[in-house]
């Protein structure tokens, strides 16, 4: 059995072969629990093009605020130590480029990653994820963060997740898992999506090989890093609930 992909809706998600997704340097890094370092999934010739890029003198739009979230001194100047502070963040959250200018695209992320730190161990704090049905996996679109509970038990997580970009959004509401794949390839795509659990059409749960937080986003699954997406496929199960709820940024 293989999901049903309905076109019209755009059901196939994220990256889905059969349808379907000194101080300051270490206060920068220290903000950065959430993170799976992009380099860690390039290659040598990527990494090394990485590293050979320049730091920018220039002072960016957002420096007092990236400052600021970096716990570096905040005078909205940038220094040498402040270019690299913001660029190891870059770096380990798939920011291109990678080269220390505070930016829109920079800051955002600070933003979302403040957010999903801000989460702790309460993510549904609000209550926005109805947690009276046993297990289920709960999707928070606006913090771009997903968590599994038991009743009010949280079992894991939260953790950073990557929806669909603008056009292909990941669809709100309550759903169920009804097919898993643990080596699942995208037709459409011809890339991997391991650990495919999928609750909506071709939308699923998947892993990426880069970062969750690099831009625009998915085709609509919910990507995560390896290790949280092979987590989710050891405590789910067909039939088990899932909720949808919120809206990302720029969709």
């Amino acid at each position: 059995m293989k999901p049903r992909l309905n076109l019209r809706r755009r059901v196939s998600l994220g990256r889905p072969r059969r349808s379907g997704s000194g101080r300051r340097v270490g206060a920068a890094l220290a903000l950065t629990a959430l993170t799976l370092p992009l380099t860690a999934a390039l290659g040598p010739t990527a990494q090394a093009a990485t590293a050979a890029s320049a730091c920018t003198a220039s002072r960016g739009p957002y420096q007092k605020q990236a400052e600021k979230f970096l716990g570096l001194r905040v005078d909205g100047r940038q220094s040498a130590s402040d270019c690299r502070a913001i660029r190891a963040f870059q770096t380990s959250h798939g920011i291109t480029p990678n080269i220390g200018y505070a930016g829109p695209v920079t800051w955002g992320v600070m933003s979302l990653v403040a957010q999903q730190k801000a989460a702790g161990h309460n993510p549904n704090k609000a209550g926005k994820c109805p947690t009276s049905r046993g297990r289920i996996a709960c999707v928070d679109l606006t913090r771009q963060l997903s968590w599994i509970q038991d009743g009010s038990r949280l079992v894991f997580g939260p953790v950073p997740i990557r929806s669909g970009r603008d056009g292909y959004e990941t669809r709100p509401g309550a759903k169920k898992i009804y097919w898993r794949n643990l080596h699942h390839v995208s037709t459409l795509y011809d890339v991997p999506m391991p650990y495919s659990q999928f609750f909506d059409g071709g939308q699923a749960f998947h892993s990426i090989s880069g970062s969750v937080w690099s831009a625009p986003g998915s085709h609509g699954c919910v990507n995560m890093r390896d290790g949280d997406a092979k987590k989710y496929w050891s405590l789910l199960k067909t039939g088990d609930d899932v909720y949808v709820y919120g809206r990302k940024s720029g969709t």
